[in-house]
């Protein structure tokens, strides 16, 4: 039998942080599906479209047969149970992390006691990368060439600057 586990987030950027994961997922499951949720109702705002996520993801990852990518936009207890898939993986990056995560598994328990959650710590040079701090960095001109691979700071660049072939050139600025 085929142990099949799923790696579910909206990946807006895809991140150095979560291909780690992704790596490491998969070399404790025979195949992962990254599911790459794609907001019908967003609670938070999303910079790129579904396509331009799993695109990322894609040319981030290259071609392996053991991870498949896909969108969903149901339940993620619902999406994995589509897929085959038995277990949920989940990133912890801080503790912070632990109480969000910990009452998401609690509640994706009782929606289906035959998923299991397997929460994966981030090793330590990406507890500081999120989506939310790639996408402000970039925003502001800062470089997340360390933070996201080739293909995708082109894209955020291209995105908030609409100039390709740039390179990222002003310093991070300090918030108060």
């Amino acid at each position: 039998m085929i142990k099949r586990a799923l790696y579910p987030g909206t990946f807006d950027p895809v991140h150095y942080g979560h291909l780690d994961l992704m790596e490491r997922a998969v070399a404790l499951f025979d195949e992962l599906v990254v599911g790459v949720y794609d907001h019908s109702r967003p609670t938070k705002s999303l910079l790129f479209s579904i396509d331009e996520r799993i695109a990322m993801i894609q040319e981030a990852l290259g071609q392996r047969e053991n991870i498949i990518i896909k969108p969903y936009s149901t339940l993620t207890v619902d999406f994995a149970r589509s897929v085959g898939a038995t277990v949920i993986v989940r990133g912890l990056r801080v503790f912070s992390d632990f109480e969000f995560e910990f009452r998401l598994a609690l509640a994706n328990q009782r929606l289906a006691p035959d998923i299991e959650t397997v929460s994966l710590m981030t090793r330590e040079e990406h507890t500081f990368l999120s989506g939310t701090t790639v996408r402000e960095i970039a925003s502001l001109g800062g470089d997340v060439s360390s933070m996201v691979p080739p293909n995708v700071a082109t894209a955020l660049y291209n995105r908030f600057n609409g100039q390709a072939g740039k390179k990222f050139n002003r310093p991070v600025p300090l918030r108060d």
